[in-house]
């Protein structure tokens, strides 16, 4: 060993550790005879960054992931609609779906122009004529509430959006959807309290419409 070479590694280890070699975290020496050099250090230094950048990287996608899951949520449309009656797309009411099926078969059913008819300034279409005939006989009964509009944006925000026939529910004989996958799922998670504070926001809403 070269003379004064330990004090030189020692005052590079201090460095490195930044506290003057006096307190916090202490890393084993080995010495390097012919050049000095800290093999063992250099390794454990290596391997603390990796670490941290391992660790930043994590946060970093965690943060990334949040906001992209929060940004599905605005996907599709999801933007707040003008007041109306009815939510209808080229003034077709559900998309075309059958109202009266998810009552008398449990599910979406797209429906036929040929069963037709106009109310609330919105087309509904019916798979058979019957369906057509019995909505016509009460449409209050087999209606989406809140126009068909997004059950959960008229609760929880008070405004109006955009509807999928997929995302259904039937509370208490009434029919309610939902903007998507995501919504439902929310919706599904306080449907009383969600409709309570609905039927207090729906009124204002449309209200001079």
């Amino acid at each position: 060993m070269a003379p004064g070479e330990p004090w030189g590694v020692v005052a590079q280890l201090a460095a490195r550790c930044g506290n003057n070699g006096r307190s916090g975290v202490y890393l084993p020496l080995y010495w390097m005879p012919t050049n000095g050099i800290m093999t063992d250090l250099e390794s454990v230094m290596t391997r603390l960054n990796r670490r941290r950048l391992l660790a930043t990287s994590g946060a970093v996608t965690v943060t990334v992931a949040a906001l992209v899951a929060g940004s599905a949520l605005f996907r599709e449309g999801f933007q707040e609609l003008p007041p109306m009656p009815v939510f209808a797309i080229e003034g077709l009411a559900i998309r075309g779906t059958d109202p009266v099926a998810y009552f008398t078969e449990g599910r979406t059913v797209p429906g036929d122009a040929a069963f037709a008819m106009k109310w609330n300034g919105a087309t509904w279409r019916f798979a058979s004529a019957g369906n057509r005939d019995a909505f016509a006989v009460d449409p209050e009964r087999f209606a989406p509430r809140y126009g068909g509009f997004c059950a959960w944006a008229v609760a929880e925000k008070g405004k109006l959006y955009s509807t999928q026939p997929r995302n259904w529910s039937i509370v208490e004989n009434r029919l309610y959807l939902n903007f998507n996958d995501e919504i439902q799922h929310r919706w599904q998670g306080d449907i009383p309290g969600f409709i309570a504070r609905a039927d207090i926001r729906w009124p204002e809403i449309v209200r001079g419409v």
